[in-house]
């Protein structure tokens, strides 16, 4: 059967029409996650003098379980890194899926209306020389590539952004920032705690498990403020 111009032209006009409209969801997340890398990369740049390699830096993660660890923690924060400088260019190490070394700007991006803190050592003039960075660098280099734990465990098979931060200055530099709780001491009231809480444990909750959270790193003493945006 033979099909008129018209009918031939209505109908790729039809099809275009229809990739369009289903094309278009992931056209615009595209587009908001470059703006989103553009106002990062603007309000990451001016920082460069100011960023010290070993300072921490935290955000309001956008993640699935985001939610649940502000409420359980009764924080902002729920995610963090370490900030370190390769060839150039400001990193951040963080515990994803896998660990991971993620640029700074893309890490900033990825946060909630991109607001970030960061923070440093009190006496990181004395403390952080050139040798004391090089054995945080050693101390965090047989984590990468790690899966991420999604239980929380206290173990060094996965891992999860504060115990790596954690661990990584503890066995770097005998450092200890925040205070190591147990899963019995957050706040698990909320429905949506006790809901990723079955998620992930069923009915066996662990309430015994070490945990360091983003929140008890965040208000170490040992810490000071130095960006806050």
């Amino acid at each position: 059967m033979l099909f008129s111009p018209k009918i031939l032209t209505g109908a790729i006009i039809s099809l275009l029409s229809i990739g369009t409209i289903f094309a278009y969801p992931r056209l615009n997340a595209k587009l908001h996650r470059w703006q989103a890398q553009r106002q990062a990369t603007a309000a990451t740049a001016p920082l460069a003098a100011t960023l010290r390699e070993g300072d921490l830096i935290f955000h309001t993660s956008q993640s699935a379980q985001s939610q649940a660890i502000q409420l359980a923690t009764h924080s902002p924060y729920s995610h963090c890194g370490l900030l370190y400088k390769t060839n150039g260019e400001w990193q951040v190490f963080e515990a994803v899926q896998p660990v991971k070394l993620t640029p700074l700007a893309r890490w900033v991006a990825r946060g909630q209306g991109q607001h970030f803190v960061v923070k440093r050592l009190r006496d990181a003039d004395t403390a952080l020389t050139p040798a004391a960075l090089g054995r945080l660098r050693a101390a965090g280099q047989p984590m990468l590539g790690h899966a991420y734990d999604l239980a929380f465990e206290w173990s060094d098979a996965r891992t999860y952004c504060s115990e790596l931060i954690w661990k990584v200055y503890d066995w770097g530099l005998h450092r200890q920032l925040g205070q190591l709780q147990q899963l019995r001491d957050f706040d698990l009231s909320h429905p949506a705690v006790q809901a990723k809480l079955r998620e992930r444990y069923g009915a066996q909750l662990p309430l015994s498990e070490p945990v360091i959270s983003p929140a008890s790193i965040f208000s170490s003493p040992e810490l000071v403020t130095v960006v806050r945006r």
